[in-house]
């Protein structure tokens, strides 16, 4: 038996996908998911904010970095949606116009859930494997752990596994420190 072709999913679909979600196209496939939740959202957040002053703004290290939330990647046919990504302002000098950023990342952060970790961790990991993303941070807050990931002859490596209250300094951003007692946020009740 022949199965039935199915049409793939284009742009205007991602586009039409309800407000109130995060969409992406993936293989050809629409994959749409809630906004995340406040403590999701705000653990990147808080993320961000240990990164930015000594890679984005160059207070206390390097700069030279633009660091994003939530850009909408056009890698090739693939949108993608990291909770964080990170260019060298070497290889991308300015930020674009409009909401699609085309040129690859150095880095990507994903904050994974229960409804996205399969798709994190697979096809995600091997589309930015594809585009020779280098660098990958996985961040599981319910098990909270911190998981950091090189790209190594278009396989990924696993560098380091961080957790519970661990100080990270982790490459590509050694400088930043970060608490993960801060970024957890407070122990549920």
């Amino acid at each position: 038996m022949k199965a039935l072709s199915r049409r793939a999913a284009t742009y205007q679909d991602l586009l039409d996908a309800p407000e109130n979600m995060v969409a992406e196209l993936i293989d050809g496939d629409l994959y749409t998911w809630p906004r995340p939740a406040g403590p999701h959202a705000d653990m990147s957040s808080v993320l961000g904010m240990c990164i930015g002053p000594p890679y984005r703004l160059g207070r206390g290290g390097p700069g030279g970095w633009w660091i994003v939330d939530e850009p909408e990647l056009h890698l090739g046919e693939q949108v993608v949606v990291p909770d964080l990504a990170g260019w060298r302002r070497e290889r991308m000098p300015r930020i674009p116009k409009d909401h699609r950023f085309v040129i690859p990342p150095d880095w990507v952060c994903e904050v994974i859930s229960p409804s996205t970790a399969r798709i994190d961790r697979g096809k995600k990991m091997d589309i930015y494997a594809e585009h020779d993303v280098a660098w990958l941070w996985i961040i599981d807050p319910i098990a909270r752990l911190f998981e950091v990931f090189t790209l190594e002859s278009e396989r990924w490596s696993r560098v380091h596994t961080y957790s519970g209250n661990d100080i990270v300094r982790a490459e590509p951003f050694p400088e930043a420190e970060i608490d993960l007692a801060s970024i957890w946020g407070p122990d549920e009740e």
